[in-house]
């Protein structure tokens, strides 16, 4: 039954406070006739964040409180649509009612995850050959702002082998939400995917919902046998909104003013990643950008804590040496047998090509070594490295091969002679 109050205490800012009695942290209720959800308890009084702010709301609207949590509709309709932070409707199209889900619950039974050992296709090169994303892990993107990784996602979400995409945004410029609408459109991924976009100008508790909402979508899709990809930018707007929230409700700020509980709020939905036993999974992306490329920020320092590795996303590029994917040896012996070899050398090929450019930027002598090295990591750069390059995993392993043998002889790669007799290009294939 719907409790309802007639009397609001205090209004500040977007907060407003109720006496009332057998309320649960998290519970939505209407106050006046906008929706608010309970932000904190403390015996009798309640605090609420309403979510298209207090602008009207005087101290004698009555509260309603509707006795369960935020939720979220969910069922096949729900691909191709659009919605907002709260679940309305952005695409014009009608609101979706039926079959309500509650959000924001908890992660799924460890007794029941399956150990991750299936490879995730996305046709770029520096993540399928040298720091692969496997079935159910998770993962941020870290960068820094002005860097491409709101275009790097729209790609992933068009070239992903997933059943369902589902793309959370957060304090998104609504620029970027229209060009991720317009591209998953023209790429023809609208099909099977599901957004939830909150923009700037958008309610603040509304960013701090979009998680939630994408993650209980993805746990149903996944219990319907669906392999599911999350895609969420940026996990620091989210995180700066949750310290907003908090600095409203009067909490002892931590480190640089963020919430105390900042990582267990990273944590509960990061741990949504699951690759169920007898049904789908859920794999998950986050950006996260890094205020002044620092990475012991706060949230990218927490996010490191509960990942399973990362992406660096710097001038225009993955990062070769400070990415890592620690789940991507489960599946790298399963693809080719040449995969793992062939990554390994690569990269140790062109951390010396790092070195030679040091030593040629500083003025000294180049040996003929130190010229092949340029050569290859030139090569390197703009035929694997480039995001435009959009190639499957096997085409990109015979690119590795042909940029070594246009570089070096066989015996200067350091990979095995077993190998380079089965895999090393004849001279009129680079012709």
């Amino acid at each position: 039954m719907q409790k309802v109050y007639t009397k609001i205490d205090s209004i500040i800012g977007n907060v407003v406070t109720v006496r009332a009695t057998n309320v649960r942290n998290g519970d939505l209720a209407l106050v006046g006739d906008s929706y608010a959800t309970v932000i904190k308890l403390d015996n009798d009084k309640v605090s609420l964040q309403v979510f298209a702010g207090a602008q009207g709301i005087s101290t004698t609207d009555a509260v309603r409180f509707l006795g369960h949590p935020m939720m979220v509709s969910f069922s096949e309709h729900l691909l191709g649509r659009i919605f907002n932070g709260a679940g309305v409707p952005r695409d014009n199209g009608p609101a979706l009612t039926e079959n309500m889900i509650p959000i924001g619950g908890p992660s799924f039974n460890p007794a029941k995850r399956v150990m991750p050992k299936k490879m995730i296709r996305t046709g770029i090169p520096m993540i399928d050959m040298f720091n692969t994303l496997v079935e159910s892990q998770k993962l941020p993107i870290f960068s820094i702002s002005g860097e491409p990784y709101n275009e790097l996602l729209a790609r992933i979400a068009m070239q992903a082998e997933v059943d369902v995409i589902i793309l959370g945004g957060m304090g998104l410029k609504y620029d970027d939400y229209l060009e991720f609408r317009d591209t998953l459109e023209k790429g023809g991924a609208m099909s099977h995917t599901v957004m939830f976009i909150h923009t700037a100008s958008d309610p603040i508790v509304e960013c701090t919902l979009v998680p939630d909402m994408s993650l209980a979508v993805a746990e149903q899709f996944a219990l319907e046998g669906k392999k599911v990809l999350v895609l969420l930018t940026d996990m620091t707007n989210f995180a700066d909104a949750q310290k907003e929230m908090a600095i409203t409700m009067e909490q002892v700020p931590s480190n640089r003013g963020y919430p105390g509980d900042l990582y267990s709020s990273l944590a509960s939905r990061y741990e949504k990643a699951v690759d169920i036993e007898g049904a789908g999974s859920i794999t998950i992306l986050g950006v996260t950008t890094m205020p002044g490329d620092d990475v012991t920020h706060p949230v990218p320092d927490n996010t490191g804590y509960i990942t399973e590795g990362q992406y660096y996303l710097k001038n225009g590029h993955i990062e070769p040496f400070g990415s890592l994917s620690r789940l991507k040896q489960n599946v790298n012996g399963e693809t080719r047998d040449d995969h793992r070899a062939l990554m390994d050398g690569m990269i140790r090929l062109y951390a010396q090509y790092k070195e030679s450019l040091e030593k040629k930027s500083m003025g000294f002598l180049m040996s003929d070594w130190d010229d092949k090295l340029l050569k290859y990591g030139e090569l390197f750069e703009s035929k694997l490295m480039d995001l435009a390059v959009n190639i499957p995993l096997e085409e990109a392993l015979d690119l590795g091969w042909s940029i070594l043998a246009e570089c070096f002889e066989p015996n200067e790669t350091g990979l095995k002679s077993s190998l380079i007799q089965e895999r090393w290009p004849k001279k009129d294939a680079l012709t």
